[in-house]
């Protein structure tokens, strides 16, 4: 069958999936890929006496529903079946308890985790309190924050390599005598900065808080009480950090523990660094998705479409059996997560393309049909999946533990080959690969964006289905599509009809409560849990974001992560004196002349570490605040090497002075690639012309390297421009969450599904 890839699937497929020789070169196609994944998940069957017949005929099954687009397994799983490595989890639990040796040997084990291409999530609730007496020796404790360092800086040195970079998450519970600290932990954006981090909130907590009383601290040493906090100061605080920078996340780890599957196996007390998988210690997820963009069919009066339910039907009983066997072929990092992962053999298959289908339904998110539909769907797959797993139970049997489970528990008779069988997890990346397929069950984010090419040609790149219906309803213009570039919504947008502006929200469309009732409408039907941010807009209030969080626990849900649109200090921002851009553009109509240089100047130097050495970047600005001139050194550098370094310098200088937009010159210098590239401070640098690119993006479009008069409320805060690998293009929209730009492919970053990801080239933090 023709694998129908968009040439963005493409693209994150050479970068990222696709196997490779020893000198980088692609050595296989997406067909081949998927051959190879199916070949191995169904040669699990073998230790189950299955015929070479059926296991050839399960292969092509597997095959199918991959090719087709229609289910899609984790990362791992793709890059990693069928090579040396194969390693097909996405993520773990590890235990850390109150002592030395067992704080150095989870962090070892993280260390080979994270090697292997996969993230890790932790509960630092057991480690005694800040200042806490050692008995042992005689010293004081330094507290879970300080450790949560030591992890960072570790997953830091370890996440070079790889196609996948290490996360974490990190929970402390609220009763922890250290909440206060942790909860501000990640106040600077710059510390701590791969980690993920979550507030374990109990529901006696919750229930104080509706009151406004005090409660209980907890030293997890004595299992005594450690003194008071006011719940109200507390939540607070939770919200106050989360208002402004995304973080904390709140779970709700009561809630978490009463649909723990295997209590007599111990309580969960953590979860994957997205939130959505609570694992006991030293358990791993085993992921996938179904592409629900691409299951419906025509209605009976060919007026519209429907979900096909017989497809779904038969996706999601494939899927089950896909990640059973995964379970089997997987080559965990240590004995004790294999075992962990085996005897409970956990899944968690989830949807993607959610936002697509219901604009195919022609409902809008933000509204009741959609609610309904979600519950619909997802109790659907749930039984479906539960069905399958008990079929499976009879042929190869139950999992090890289900004798202490809870369904047991329920009804002996009923086996089950899967502790838990649904999650809403992240889909960045593969909903790329199947795409156009929005992420997971998140609303769109853009409707229609600029593409920059060769010679300044703007291209708009629109969202398929929206241009669809807009040639289809003949209301489609370049002209159209410019402005809806231009806008971070359609509802401002003259010559759309109503019903299509309703069809097509996105996020910022949406209200938080909308959010979070999709999010409870899915949550209803998910063993594990769901990955969701709640979008808010910058205006929200504290209350807004305080509101959501009561919602959200009194919906159902099992955590919450929430994002107020720039909100992070590091994102991308514009320089908001744009009449000073204005006046340098009009220096001279129709001739370009350098400004002169004044008396005194002031500047910065970076240093940048190249494959050449040490580079040292001075940029000066005027008393304006406008750049003016750069300066490089490098200490080894000499003959060619300085004259070229000077050349470019004195070029750029004249490209200030001149009035040259700082994007244009970025856009001519960055990734240019030299034979000897680098990292430096988690940056892939290419060359000094690109390491030069990298210090002139930092301290000119973030503001950095402003007058010191203008202060960081003056600036303004919209997303203007991002670039990307490819160096002369790059994509221009307000109406995205955007939180950066992607360290390997230059494109926009953006907050969703409780991660920082790039649509572009599929890097996650998680």
């Amino acid at each position: 069958m023709a694998i129908k890839l968009s040439e963005n699937s493409i693209k994150v497929l050479k970068r990222r999936y696709l196997k490779k020789n020893e000198t980088g070169k692609v050595i296989e196609t997406p067909e081949e890929m998927f051959r190879r994944v199916a070949r191995v998940m169904a040669s699990a069957e073998k230790g189950y006496g299955k015929s070479q017949k059926e296991i050839a005929d399960l292969e092509e099954s597997f095959y199918r529903i991959m090719a087709s687009l229609e289910f899609m397994p984790n990362s791992p799983c793709l890059m990693n079946a069928g090579n040396e490595l194969g390693q097909l989890s996405a993520c773990f639990t590890l235990p850390i308890e109150d002592s030395m040796e067992s704080i150095f040997e989870t962090l070892k084990i993280t260390a080979i985790i994270h090697k292997s291409g996969g993230g890790t999530g932790f509960s630092f609730s057991k480690l005694r309190a800040k200042n806490s007496v050692v008995k042992t020796t005689g010293g004081v404790a330094s507290g879970p924050v300080s450790f949560m360092k030591v992890y960072d800086a570790a997953t830091e040195a370890v996440k070079q390599g790889g196609n996948r970079r290490g996360a974490n998450m990190g929970i402390l519970r609220v009763d922890h005598p250290d909440i206060k600290e942790f909860i501000a932990c990640k106040e600077n954006n710059k510390e701590i900065s791969n980690f993920n981090i979550s507030v374990a909130l109990t529901d006696d907590f919750m229930d104080r808080l509706k009151k406004g009383e005090d409660y209980d601290l907890i030293d997890p040493h004595t299992k005594k009480s450690a003194g008071k906090f006011n719940s109200k100061e507390i939540f607070d605080l939770i919200v106050k950090q989360a208002h402004k920078n995304g973080e904390p996340g709140v779970i709700f780890i009561d809630r978490i523990n009463k649909y723990n599957p295997t209590p007599d196996l111990g309580s969960i007390e953590s979860t994957n660094p997205c939130g959505e998988q609570p694992l006991l210690p030293y358990e791993s997820c085993v992921l996938g998705s179904v592409n629900v963009s691409l299951i419906y069919r025509n209605t009976a009066d060919k007026a519209g479409f429907e979900v096909d339910w017989q497809r779904l039907k038969e996706v999601t009983r494939l899927a089950v059996h896909f990640l059973d066997n995964l379970i089997d072929v997987n080559k965990l990092p240590l004995l004790q997560i294999d075992n962990a992962t085996k005897n409970t053999r956990k899944i968690g298959l989830g949807v993607m393309g959610w936002a697509t289908l219901l604009i195919r339904l022609g409902i809008p998110y933000d509204s009741e049909e959609a609610i309904s539909l979600a519950d619909k769907l997802m109790s659907f797959i749930l039984t479906e999946a539960r069905k399958r797993s008990q079929e499976l139970a009879e042929i190869k049997g139950v999992f090890p533990s289900f004798s202490g489970s809870i369904y047991a528990r329920r009804d002996s008779s009923t086996k089950m080959r899967n502790a838990t069988l649904t999650t809403i997890a992240p889909t960045g990346t593969i909903s790329i690969i199947a795409g156009p397929c929005s992420s997971g069950i998140e609303p769109l984010f853009a409707i229609s964006y600029y593409r920059n090419v060769m010679d300044n040609d703007k291209l708009v790149e629109v969202d398929p289905l929206f241009e669809e219906v807009a040639k289809e309803r003949k209301f489609y213009s370049r002209e159209l599509m410019e402005k809806i570039a231009e806008s971070a919504t359609l509802k401002d947008i003259e010559g759309i009809p109503d019903d299509v502006k309703k069809v097509f929200v996105t996020a910022h469309d949406i209200s938080p409560e909308f959010h979070v009732r999709m999010q409870a409408a899915f949550q209803k039907y998910t063993d594990n849990a769901v990955s969701k941010t709640i979008n808010f807009p910058h205006s929200a209030s504290l209350e807004d974001v305080k509101s959501a969080y009561i919602l959200a626990y009194e919906s159902g849900a099992k955590g919450l992560t929430i994002y107020r649109d720039r909100s992070r200090e590091e994102q991308v921002l514009n320089i908001a004196r744009k009449e000073k851009v204005q006046e340098q553009k009009e220096l001279a109509p129709g001739k370009i002349a350098p400004r002169p240089r004044p008396e005194m100047i002031i500047g910065t130097t970076t240093k940048v570490a190249t494959g050449c050495g040490n580079l040292y970047i001075t940029i000066n600005i005027d008393e304006a605040g406008m750049p003016f001139e750069l300066f490089t050194q490098m200490g080894k550098a000499g003959g060619c090497a300085a004259s070229q370094l000077e050349a470019i310098g004195r070029l750029v200088s004249l490209a200030f002075r001149s009035g040259i937009e700082v994007e244009s010159i970025i856009e001519q210098l960055r990734n240019i690639r030299c034979p000897s590239p680098s990292w430096d401070k988690g940056q892939r640098i290419f060359s000094c012309a690109d390491a030069i690119t990298r210090v002139i993006e930092k301290r000119l479009m973030n503001g950095v390297a402003l007058n010191a008069a203008v202060m960081p409320d003056e600036t303004e805060l919209t997303m203007k421009h991002a670039y990307n690998d490819e160096g002369n293009t790059h994509k221009k929209n307000s109406s995205m969450t955007i939180v950066g730009m992607c360290p390997d492919c230059g494109e926009v970053l953006r907050h969703e599904e409780g991660c920082v990801k790039c649509q572009s080239c599929g890097y996650s933090k998680c």
